[in-house]
């Protein structure tokens, strides 16, 4: 069973494609490569498409019986921030598109609205086919290179930017009243003053 077609407006934004010319006619494809300005918010916190940067596609749009198949992939800039030592860095990255876009009369009614992407009036937003491979790509904790060392837990500082042997002296809370005992040994014969030292 079908739904009546869509009502809904014609998605705007820069990563809508118009797919007028290829028609309803199953099998016919056009190949689109092109260049394409990124919206805010794709990508995580850590880690995002910087809003604005040139998203590169190599698009195949299919027509099929259910609607258009969209596969190929986009190659874009990113800019996060590091796990480890916390300095912004950029990247690259690429990722596979495989979506279908059904046709407002071929949407089954169990289908998820959130989940299934639509042709409305002729357009494609891939927005949300781009965000859904891309965010599943970006690493939970992003690094600005695998072998960076992090940051010193006593003081804070690039551990890389440090000399190799760079350490701080800890001293265990046992022993923390030696060096009171050696600066004044009267505290030898009076336990009680260096109960009292510590408390003070």
């Amino acid at each position: 069973m079908t739904v009546p077609p869509s009502r809904r407006r014609s998605p705007r934004g820069p990563l809508v494609l118009d797919i007028r010319e290829l028609g309803r006619r199953a099998g016919s494809m056009k190949h689109v490569v092109t260049r394409l300005p990124a919206p805010a918010g794709l990508g995580t916190e850590m880690i995002h498409v910087p809003p604005g940067a040139l998203i590169e596609l190599d698009l195949r749009l299919e027509a099929v019986m259910e609607g258009v198949l969209v596969s190929g992939t986009a190659s874009t800039p990113l800019a996060g921030e590091c796990s480890r030592c916390l300095d912004p860095f950029e990247d690259q990255t690429a990722v596979d598109i495989r979506e279908l876009y059904y046709y407002p009369d071929r949407v089954v009614d169990d289908a998820d609205d959130d989940d299934c992407q639509q042709v409305v009036n002729d357009h494609l937003d891939l927005v949300p086919a781009l965000r859904d491979a891309l965010v599943l790509s970006l690493p939970l904790s992003p690094c600005c290179r695998p072998d960076c060392a992090g940051l010193c837990v006593d003081c804070g500082a690039r551990l890389d930017d440090l000399d190799l042997g760079h350490t701080h002296e800890r001293v265990d809370p046992r022993w923390a009243a030696l060096p009171s005992l050696v600066e004044n040994p009267s505290l030898v014969e009076n336990p009680a003053a260096i109960d009292n030292k510590e408390k003070d």
